[in-house]
């Protein structure tokens, strides 16, 4: 877990040498899970386990969000701490925690991932996202720049298999599909590009946990 990267980068400025990433190399197969993870729960882990095997991925790093400009930030748990319960949940060597988004200064997935791939040229990334965040997807910062800027695989949630389509994102990526059967294909596909995996659905949700606290 790189705790020293949340105090490498401040005000806009990029140092790459204080920036810690995890381990990567040219070639290598990267799934981008970006999230609160207040708290990280089994329906996090279950679908980065999925992506490794259906996209035939080497990592996922979990992005763990210094706060999601599209929700309420009153019930967010210290960074430090969501990175280390994201760390004890994943426990899985393939599966690496990052606060690189504390470490550039930015809540904004097109600028993560903008600076991921300056910083790591010739890894293969692929965003990973739940169904049911294609409802609000178009309110996303730049969201159709960060289409095109990296291939996306979109996970199935219990409620979403449907609907998810339909909505503004999901009809903008239809023409870029790419079968189900294909999707070990997806990481070397020139975006815009994506894959629906279906799978063994989570009906777990951060929000939900959170409410059932005492």
């Amino acid at each position: 877990m790189d705790v020293a990267s949340l105090e490498g980068h401040r005000g806009g400025q990029e140092h790459p040498g204080l920036v810690r990433l995890p381990p990567h190399y040219k070639g290598l197969r990267v799934g981008l899970f970006g999230g609160s993870f207040n708290p990280p729960h089994k329906g996090h882990r279950a679908a980065s386990l999925l992506a490794l095997r259906r996209l035939r991925l080497d990592r996922v790093w979990w992005l763990v969000s210094p706060g999601n400009p599209l929700k309420d930030k009153t019930e967010l748990a210290p960074l430090g701490q969501r990175m280390a319960a994201a760390q004890k949940l994943a426990c899985h060597p393939r599966i690496k925690v990052t606060g690189v988004e504390a470490a550039i200064d930015t809540t904004y997935s097109f600028e993560t991932v903008a600076y991921l791939k300056r910083r790591c040229p010739g890894v293969h990334f692929v965003w990973i996202m739940g169904a049911d965040n294609l409802a609000g997807f178009h309110r996303w910062k730049r969201w159709r720049d960060l289409v095109a800027l990296v291939p996306i695989a979109i996970i199935d949630r219990p409620g979403s298999t449907l609907k998810a389509m339909s909505t503004r994102a999901g009809r903008m990526l239809a023409p870029y599909r790419l079968p189900e059967n294909a999707a070990a294909r997806l990481a070397a596909a020139k975006p815009p590009a994506f894959v629906f995996l279906h799978g063994p659905r989570s009906p777990l949700s951060s929000t939900a946990l959170r409410k059932s606290r005492p």
